[in-house]
């Protein structure tokens, strides 16, 4: 692995066994301690990575039984930035060193810091279509596998958590936010689009999602290993990295119409046009957890209250409190709805039988799902690309001239 993602991984480790323990542990700190070594080590010794691996596992099973961490209410909104801010950060990082590492190919040197991997995550069909290739041919692309490997893990945390990683660990929708509230410091409306036009213009996402899977269905099966191979599959992470740093004037059109949806409305991007904010609103529908109002604790029920500070507060404008079973595939499991309510026990991230879900404890599982199979993936030996480098330094010079 490289650099930041070592430091990163070791971060995120020592952090979500911290928040295990925060009830008064005082051997969580040489667990958190113990576990920082190791990733050091293991940053320049693989096998350790496993051991990691084994030790956390066994740690977050054991703090399942702990009723503090089982009963954590915590400050969804608070630990909510804390996450969000993480991954920023994490991804940020990411960015300066992929981009030394590309301009040190470009000026024909051998670059003295690593690529890193995990860029691979932006490379959504790429890893659509080698997850095809996985599933028909059973063949493993050598050149970008982490871009699979991070397409499952986005799918995973769908289908565990619903939207969480939307609302959790996306830094485009933390930028929307930035965005939304640097616009609402000079225009105070809300500007929301009428309810008979939201519907088709939240369907948008959903046709844009179908044009990108269509790309990769329609690819024939026997093309999937010569195109893995080829010129084009080899550089697309480059290619990417072009599109973002030298963008064209129709990029910039679109880059600015982003922006401008997501200072007009609050997670417009997310609502309107993300592609992958549809694809797990769909794998969401099948997630256990969901937000549920107990009518035996809800004011409205008990009181006779019109108690609707849980709507107010949802950035998605999902009615909370007319709906026992929040099922929508607007909801980002954001937990604001949780905060605002007055009466703590009416609203609870849970699974039909009882199963609670904290703000620290659906960190922590994000953080499990997105560090863990990533981690997995790389000592298993899926998860580094095996492009020579020479091969990168002699496409990226003629980067414009290669196509499909």
């Amino acid at each position: 692995m490289s650099t930041i993602e070592s430091i990163t991984l070791m971060l995120a480790l020592v952090y979500s066994t911290s928040l295990l323990y925060w009830g008064g542990k005082k051997w969580g700190a040489l667990v958190s301690g113990t576990l920082l070594l190791g990733a050091t080590i293991a940053s320049f010794f693989w096998p350790l990575l496993l051991i990691l691996f084994g030790a956390v596992v066994v740690v977050i099973t054991l703090g399942q039984y702990q009723p503090a961490f089982a009963n954590a209410e915590g400050r969804p909104n608070k630990i909510r930035e804390i996450c969000q801010h993480f991954f920023a950060l994490s991804m940020l990082l990411v960015g300066v060193q992929y981009a030394i590492n590309a301009a040190m190919l470009y000026a024909g040197k051998t670059p003295w810091l690593m690529r890193p991997d995990v860029g691979d995550a932006f490379l959504p069909i790429a890893g659509g279509i080698e997850l095809k290739a996985i599933l028909t041919l059973g063949l493993w692309d050598q050149n970008h596998p982490a871009a699979v490997v991070m397409l499952c893990v986005v799918l995973l945390t769908g289908l565990i958590c619903k939207r969480a990683f939307c609302g959790w660990a996306c830094p485009l929708g933390l930028a929307g936010e930035y965005l939304y509230k640097l616009r609402k410091r000079f225009i105070s409306a809300e500007l929301l689009p009428p309810a008979w036009l939201d519907w088709p213009l939240r369907m948008l996402k959903y046709l844009l999602l179908a044009a990108l899977m269509y790309l990769v269905i329609s690819m024939p099966t026997a093309t999937l290993p010569h195109y893995l191979t080829g010129n084009y599959h080899k550089v697309a992470d480059l290619k990417m990295a072009v599109f973002f740093m030298m963008p064209s004037i129709g990029a910039l059109i679109g880059f600015s119409f982003i922006f401008a949806l997501a200072a007009w409305r609050r997670q417009g991007f997310c609502r309107y046009i993300c592609p992958y904010g549809a694809m797990l609103g769909i794998v969401s529908f099948a997630s256990p957890f969901k937000i549920r109002r107990s009518t035996q604790h809800c004011l409205i029920e008990t009181k006779g209250m019109s108690c609707d500070k849980c709507t107010r507060a949802c950035p998605a404008n999902i009615s909370v409190h007319t709906q026992k079973n929040i099922h929508s595939d607007e909801c980002q499991a954001c937990m604001r709805c949780m905060s605002a309510c007055p009466k703590k026990e009416a609203l609870q991230f849970s699974t039909r039988n009882g199963i609670k879900l904290s703000a620290r404890g659906l960190m922590i599982l994000l953080f499990t799902l997105m560090f863990m199979v990533p981690l997995f993936a790389y000592v298993s030996g899926y998860w580094h690309s095996q492009t020579p480098q020479d091969i990168k330094m002699e496409l990226i010079q003629k980067l414009d001239r290669i196509g499909h």
